[in-house]
């Protein structure tokens, strides 16, 4: 009988180094669980969301989400192309996650603005965090992410700061 072959998986020869990739990963898990976590946020208040500002809340948390749902995978999939496994359970999220839980009982309308708004502020210093690492690494790809996502996470915390205002 023949023996069936091995195949040999070729190591990561990318041009950033094991010890990189692995900082470079674990940053990167901490943001896939803040994005995460705000989005299960976020969905929960268009939920939820009551009172006079009912229509416009419910209609910007689904396009809101709906950006954090697209945002996941990338995150997930760089971790995946520098050679390691991206979290995916709940328990997971929660030991990585930087933002609390999203209340149980459903705030008010505008106590929901303010939670997203600290939310967004607090990914985009999670993404902000790890440029240093993608730098010293040369890991452009990862510094392209971390760039879109901090773009949408400071537009998007103007935004909802915005109605806050008198």
């Amino acid at each position: 009988m023949a023996k069936a072959s091995k195949t040999t998986v070729p190591g990561i020869h990318i041009g950033i180094g094991d010890k990189d990739r692995a900082a470079i990963a674990q940053g990167l898990s901490h943001l896939l669980a803040d994005t995460y976590t705000l989005y299960l946020t976020t969905h929960n208040f268009h939920w939820n969301v009551t009172g006079p500002m009912f229509n416009t809340l419910h209609t910007m948390f689904m396009v809101q989400y709906t950006e954090l749902w697209n945002a996941v995978d990338p995150v997930a999939e760089r971790i995946r192309s520098l050679g390691h496994v991206a979290p995916g359970s709940y328990a997971e999220f929660g030991k990585l996650t930087s933002l609390p839980d999203a209340p149980a009982k459903p705030p008010k309308a505008t106590d929901m603005v303010r939670i997203l708004v600290e939310g967004h502020e607090a990914v985009a210093r999670t993404a902000r965090e790890l440029f240093p690492v993608a730098d010293k690494a040369n890991d452009q790809p990862t510094a392209d992410l971390l760039t879109q996502r901090l773009t949408v996470h400071e537009q998007t915390a103007w935004m909802l700061r915005s109605l806050l205002e008198d």
